[in-house]
């Protein structure tokens, strides 16, 4: 290999937009993630919606079974 082409690889800090942190290596100082592991609806089971201007409800309204 060519000497002094590789970047440094140091140990990094990630953050999540939740609040988690953990350690790893990367060539960068620190990460930030919007999602990770301990938020991410595949693995905590729980599915977040997000209601814009009422859009899931008037989904909801629209199509609505009738029995």
């Amino acid at each position: 290999m060519k000497a002094n082409i590789h970047p440094n690889y140091v140990e990094t800090i990630v953050r999540c937009a939740c609040g988690e942190t953990f350690r790893t290596r990367s060539t960068k100082a620190e990460i930030h993630l919007e999602i990770c592991s301990k938020c991410h609806p595949f693995f905590t089971g729980k599915q977040k919606l997000v209601d814009t201007a009422g859009r899931v409800e008037r989904f909801q309204r629209k199509y609505k079974k009738t029995s």
